[in-house]
């Protein structure tokens, strides 16, 4: 069994080597570069990646743009903030062999103000059998999967947010991309969405997830996730009205 790593990049000089020397044990190292302007593309050649370059639109496009390349049976996909761990590394080498189901789900928790939050964590399907699998989606990108999908208990080393200013600028990103989404699909903003789906977010990330007992910076998290769903449909609002 043959395993294919995909890492998506933009200007990720200071993240890319510990992601690449974390996945090491992979058959191909594959970045699908998004136009990077500093060293990105210079440190992915030298450690013998396979490198695509590609202008980005959306993030399924760049992942099967980039599935077209890979040659291994298996596909992991990362990005350049994240590390396998070695026990990580070990749980996807056994089920690759065992071949058990078509995906697998990782865990991923968030990291901020230098702690990683267990009770802020996601689990992703990244590992499948690449025949069985494609992207779809723009913003949040869905990895359709056909088949079967298990979960490694192993969680992937993730450096979500770089500081304060570079999380609001992603949560704002993404909010553009979202209003776009909703404004396609001919929805309307509401006083609903502005006022309960933000609070809503805030009480699910910081009490029904237990994002309060990652201390202070479980608060933040919270507050910014918020933060970012009241932004996507104020977007939304400026797009209706054509103000961007």
């Amino acid at each position: 069994m043959k395993l294919s790593v995909i890492i998506p990049t933009f200007n990720e000089e200071a993240y890319l080597k510990n992601a690449l020397r974390s996945v090491s044990f992979a058959d191909e190292i594959i970045v699908i570069d998004s136009l990077s302007t500093d060293k990105t593309v210079e440190i992915a050649e030298t450690f013998g990646c396979k490198v695509l370059h590609r202008k980005f639109d959306n993030f399924s496009n760049q992942k099967n743009h980039a599935l077209q390349y890979a040659t291994g049976n298996w596909v992991l996909f990362i990005d350049g903030d994240e590390r396998i761990t070695y026990k990580l590394k070990q749980e996807i080498l056994q089920a690759m062999e065992t071949g058990k189901h078509a995906g697998y789900k990782l865990n991923f928790p968030h990291f901020y103000m230098n702690r990683f939050l267990y009770h802020h964590s996601d689990n992703v399907t990244r590992l499948v059998l690449r025949e069985k699998c494609r992207f779809e989606g723009s913003v949040h990108e869905k990895l359709i999967v056909d088949g079967s999908i298990g979960k490694l208990k192993n969680p992937v080393l993730h450096f979500t947010y770089k500081g304060l200013m570079h999380y609001i600028s992603k949560k704002d990103s993404y909010a553009w991309f979202q209003a776009k989404q909703l404004l396609n699909k001919g929805k309307k903003a509401t006083y609903f969405h502005l006022a309960f789906k933000p609070f809503y977010r805030f009480f699910s990330s910081y009490i029904l997830r237990g994002g309060f007992r990652d201390g202070i910076p479980g608060l933040a998290v919270a507050s910014i996730n918020a933060y970012g769903v009241f932004s996507r449909y104020v977007k939304l609002i400026l797009l209706q009205k054509g103000m961007k």
